[in-house]
């Protein structure tokens, strides 16, 4: 791998989201950013895809263009495959596997195509292409055009090495990141969740606050590629020491159990000591002491509560706490349905776009400060 190689970094993002992406993207130095549809593309070498592994809170993985070019037959494809420079990038000891997709072309056969790249790959540096493999190589043919790309991320994104107890239909942190975002959060003030769950907003607000990264504590794909420098990676995950942030951050639920996960989690993502988590209902929710902030919450919704009565009360409740107790703080309300937000009676702009989550379509809803 060569630090002055530049290419093509694909960045997933949940669709409708791409702008936010490209926006943290932008903040964290890439260059060349491009929204498209599911993620955005940035241009850089190799360590700029590390590093957008490592530091940016709203992907959901990072994909390296290592090759494209036209293949308008399966004996085009294995010939042009075999020139690509496989050993740049793959060692010949690392099973890798290949997932291939066909649109709108004349190759139309995805186990085919897939197949002539295994060859390829199996017999010019001799890597073995095992369907179980941890190292992923997509093959992407659309309009006659071979485009291969290397997942440099292994695990999905979210999964930040932190939040082992979960509740019902978590929020993906990834997700949680990106929302927080929208509502204008950059870690300088508090945030307060009050039907907090598992606590991801609670930790990534925390964590955005703390300038930790979120990749910190997890292994990446890129780990077994050829040329992967591990003293340089070492290097840049050391980041650097940021001072403790004056804000506080705080969760509550009714549910004991998922006070008790979401403080296991703060502890092991190392912002506990930032962070409380109480047990009570909304009905008890108090304004903590100190300067305003932002309440954003991901209440039950559609599929995860039969009774829809019930969830209009508990908007209507959650409205009138906080325009009664929460003067001066932003609200951000993530729901699959208007009416449900309408029920709180807050002051909510149009909403953000429609995203997929557990199943359904989610959007944002936000309020300026409450008066």
């Amino acid at each position: 791998m060569s630090e002055a190689e530049d290419f093509e970094i694909f960045l997933a993002a949940p669709p409708g989201l791409e702008p936010v992406l490209a926006e943290e993207a932008r903040e964290a130095g890439f260059t060349g950013v491009v929204v498209t549809a599911g993620g955005i593309t940035a241009r850089g070498g190799w360590a700029d895809a590390w590093r957008a592994n490592l530091c940016l809170r709203g992907v959901g993985r990072v994909l390296v263009r290592v090759a494209a070019f036209r293949a308008m037959h399966l004996a085009q494809l294995d010939k042009r495959a075999r020139k690509v420079a496989w050993g740049e990038f793959l060692r010949p000891d690392v099973p890798v596997r290949i997932e291939a997709s066909c649109h709108a072309s004349r190759i139309y056969h995805q186990k085919a195509a897939a197949d002539r790249v295994a060859r390829a790959i199996s017999e010019t540096i001799g890597a073995p292409v095992v369907a179980e493999a941890a190292l992923r190589l997509l093959v992407r043919i659309e309009d006659d055009l071979c485009t291969i790309s290397v997942d440099t991320s292994g695990e999905p994104l979210h999964r930040r090495g932190h939040k082992l107890a979960v509740g019902k239909a978590p929020l993906r942190e990834t997700l949680a990141a990106l929302f927080l975002r929208q509502c204008s959060y950059r870690g300088g003030e508090p945030v307060l969740d009050p039907m907090c769950g598992s606590g991801t907003f609670v930790i990534e607000a925390a964590e955005i606050a703390t300038g930790l990264n979120p990749g910190r504590s997890r292994r990446f794909a890129f780990e077994a590629l050829a040329g992967f420098d591990a003293k340089a990676w070492d290097a840049m995950r050391q980041g650097t020491p940021q001072a403790a942030p004056e804000a506080r951050f705080f969760g509550s639920d009714r549910d004991a159990g998922a006070v008790r996960s979401a403080t296991a989690n703060a502890e092991r993502a190392g912002v506990a000591g930032l962070c409380q988590f109480d047990c009570h209902a909304i009905s008890d929710l108090a304004r903590p002491e100190g300067p305003t902030g932002l309440v954003i919450v991901n209440p039950p919704y559609g599929a995860r509560i039969g009774n829809k009565k019930l969830l209009y009360g508990l908007y209507a409740t959650l409205g009138r706490v906080l325009a009664e107790r929460f003067s001066g703080w932003r609200v951000g309300i993530v729901t699959s349905e208007a009416g449900l937000a309408r029920a709180t009676g807050l002051p909510l702009a149009p909403p953000g776009a429609p995203v997929a989550h557990g199943g359904l379509k989610v959007r944002l809803w936000q309020t300026g400060p409450l008066k």
